[in-house]
C-alpha cells in the first residue's frame, strides 16, 4: 500500500471507529453508507498552494454532486496546531474571497486540537482529534438540511463533550492508535 492509500485507510477508520461509531457527528453514517465522502490527500505545504487546492476541492464538489463531502486531509506542513490553526483562518477568507460563503463551510480537525481554555490533556478535546489535520468541507445546504430535521442539534456539541470525558483521554489516545494501525 502506497503513503497516500495508507493515509486515506487511517482517516477512514478514524471516521467509522470513531466518528461514525460513536455518533460524534450524527450525519456520518448516512454519508458512510451511501459513499460519499470524498477523501482527499493533499501533500502540498506551502500555505498558498494549499488554499489553491481548498478552491479546487471547491470546484470538484460543484461539479461532482454524489460527492457529499470531502476530507481534506493535510499529512505534512501542518503538525504545528497554531499553525493549522492560521490555515483555518485563512481557509474560510479563501471561501469569502471566492464566492463559496454560505456554499461550503469548514470544520476542522487536527491531531493536538485543544479548544480554548481547556487543557491540552483534556478528553473534551478528542471531539476534534483525527489522525491527521484535516479540513472537512461541508456543504452548507445539506448541514442546513441536516440540523432542520435533527431533534435539538444544539445539543450535539456538549453532548460529544460529556462522551469524551465519561470515556477519559486514554481510551481516545488507545483508539486514535488503532485507527493508524498501530
Amino acid at each position: 500500500m502506497n503513503e497516500i492509500d495508507m493515509i486515506i485507510e487511517q482517516t477512514d477508520n478514524w471516521v467509522k471507529k470513531v466518528i461514525m461509531k460513536y455518533n460524534i457527528c450524527p450525519f456520518a453514517r448516512q454519508e458512510v453508507e451511501r459513499g460519499s465522502i470524498r477523501y482527499l490527500v493533499v501533500e502540498q505545504t506551502k500555505v498558498k498552494l494549499v488554499l489553491k487546492a481548498l478552491i479546487e476541492e471547491c470546484q470538484y464538489l460543484d461539479a461532482h454532486p454524489e460527492a457529499e463531502t470531502t476530507l481534506f486531509i493535510l499529512p505534512r506542513g501542518f503538525e504545528g496546531f497554531y499553525t493549522y490553526l492560521d490555515l483555518v483562518d485563512m481557509a474560510n477568507d479563501a471561501l469569502f474571497d471566492n464566492d463559496y460563503e454560505g456554499v461550503y463551510q469548514l470544520a476542522h480537525f487536527h491531531p493536538d486540537y485543544c479548544f480554548e481554555d481547556e487543557p491540552q490533556d483534556s478528553a473534551a478535546n478528542f471531539t476534534n482529534r483525527a489522525p491527521y489535520p484535516t479540513l472537512h468541507i461541508i456543504r452548507e445546504a445539506s448541514m442546513e438540511f441536516a440540523l432542520a430535521n435533527y431533534n435539538d442539534p444544539e445539543s450535539i456539541p456538549e453532548r460529544n463533550i460529556q462522551f469524551c470525558e465519561r470515556k477519559g483521554s486514554e481510551f481516545f489516545i488507545k483508539l486514535l492508535a488503532e485507527c493508524m494501525g498501530k
